[in-house]
Formats: structure tokens, sequence, C-alpha cells
């Protein structure tokens, strides 16, 4: 299977994105449960039908183009052109020389985000970035290796992993998260997210809280036939309340989702369980 992969990583990324495309509609095709949530997910944040049909598609190219990302050398720049907007913003965050806390939701290729950061931030503030290790032994090890590059660390979304996070920001490098993934049940709070109710994390307000780091936004938007990616950076449209309750910090930050994702819509990931009830928390040492 690793020899399948590294050979389509070697792929151009427009071949990849053609063939993710079909990918992206063969799912939805073949899974009632997946067509019903995108739909009902899409239709909560009154999104177009013709940006909710493209998100079919641009979910699969986000699937197709990992192999291009994770597999490459560890000290080889991305592939493919990555231009940035909003980066005196991220300098000018990372100036305030407190930590930063990166928010990226589900949107576009969030792989390239936390890439992008290290090559072009990562020598000056190092990037560790928290994620939700896959059950499959095989894609575990996979994700494990093919994330930690030079200047970004891999943190598993466990207690072990919540305390390595704080450790990076007292040291004042950065640490980048999804604040719209479902966290485990007891660590996150009920609030509205695109005006229902969504099980939502309170980490990154208390990692901001906890450290005095700053916070910003950053997304990555796929460019049409395989041209490459645009990073974005930005501050939070409201400011983080200084010692608001959970739910007022997490409404915050899900209201910067919002808007970050009705900048593009069609590449959100409509699918996913966003309004799940919790799972059971996971152990770490």
């Amino acid at each position: 299977m690793l020899g399948l992969l590294r050979w389509i990583s070697g792929w151009p990324l427009w071949l990849l994105h053609l063939l993710g495309g079909l990918l992206g509609w063969l799912t939805y095709a073949a899974s009632p449960s997946y067509r019903r949530r995108l739909r009902a997910n899409a239709a909560v944040a009154g999104v177009a039908a013709a940006d909710r049909r493209a998100s079919v598609a641009e979910a699969g190219r986000l699937v197709a183009e990992l192999p291009r990302l994770w597999l490459r050398p560890p000290a080889q720049r991305i592939a493919d052109p990555v231009h940035w907007e909003g980066h005196d913003v991220l300098q000018a965050l990372l100036a305030r020389g407190r930590g930063l806390v990166l928010l990226t939701p589900h949107l576009g290729s969030f792989e390239v985000s936390a890439q992008a950061y290290a090559e072009t931030f990562g020598r000056a503030q190092p990037m560790t970035v928290l994620y939700r290790p896959a059950r499959k032994r095989f894609l575990r090890e996979l994700e494990e290796t093919a994330r930690a590059r030079p200047a970004l660390a891999t943190a598993p979304a466990t207690l072990a992993g919540v305390r390595q996070m704080l450790r990076a920001l007292k040291k004042g490098q950065t640490v980048g998260l999804l604040p719209d993934q479902v966290p485990p049940e007891g660590m996150g709070v009920w609030v509205p997210f695109f005006g229902q109710p969504a099980y939502t994390m309170t980490l990154a307000a208390r990692l901001v809280q906890q450290t005095g780091a700053a916070v910003g936004l950053l997304w990555t938007e796929r460019l049409p036939r395989g041209a490459g990616y645009i990073v974005h950076a930005s501050e939070l449209p409201e400011p983080l309340p200084e010692g608001a309750d959970e739910e007022t910090a997490a409404g915050v930050i899900n209201r910067a989702m919002e808007a970050v994702i009705l900048r593009c819509p069609r590449q959100y990931l409509w699918g996913y369980h966003r309004y799940k009830t919790p799972r059971q928390p996971e152990g770490g040492s």
C-alpha cells in the first residue's frame, strides 16, 4: 500500500485533483448517510446549491492530494505554488512574542496550512499541530511520520497532546488546531454553529487564556486546475474576551469559523459529522 501511495505522490496536482473530484462524487453516490449529512449541514448554513455540489468534488480532492503532501522528502518544500494573503498579519501576530494559537477549520487544504507556515515562519517560531490519530494502525503510523516535518511537530488529541501544546506556547512557539472538530465528552460545550447547537472544543480558548498567547486564523484555499494554493491569515473578527466563560469563548471562535467558511463554502467539509454526540475521552500520559 505504501508503495502505491508513493507512486501516486509523484503525479501532478491537476491529475490528483481530477481523480479526487471523481472520488468525491463516487463516495457521495455510494453513501446515503454521508449524502444526507452533507445536504443537511449545508442547508443549516444556508449554502447555495451550486456551492454544496462543488463541495462534493472538493472533499475528494482533499484526499487525493494527501500523498503528494505527505510523502515527499521531509526537507523538500511543497511541490506546488503557494501564495500568501495576510502574510503581514501573521508576521505582526508573531512579533508580539508570546506564543501564537492558529485556528483552522475543515476548509480547503488544511494540511497545506500547517506545512506552509512551517516553511515560511517555522525557523523563527516552530509549530505544533493537534491531530486525531487514525484508528487503523497503518494510517496512524503514516500520519505520525508524514505530518512531522522540519519546524512542524504533531500532538495527538489526548491529555498528553494538550500538555505538549501548552509547553510549546510557554516557549513562545505556535500551535495549530481545528476548532470545528468535535472533542471528546467533557472537553467541550454546546454552543451554536450556524445556528444549530454543536459540541465545541474549549481547548483553543483555554490555551490562549492560560498562556497569554496571541490568536489568529489560518486557512488554505485550493486553486482550480491544480494551480496551487492560497494561504489566508487573519485576526479573529471579534476579540476573545479576557476571562470569558467557556460558552462565551467557544461562541466567539465558532462565529470566527463561520465567517471564514462562508468566504469559501464550496471547499468546506460539509459531510463532516459536526453535530454529533461527543465520544468518550481517550487516555494519555
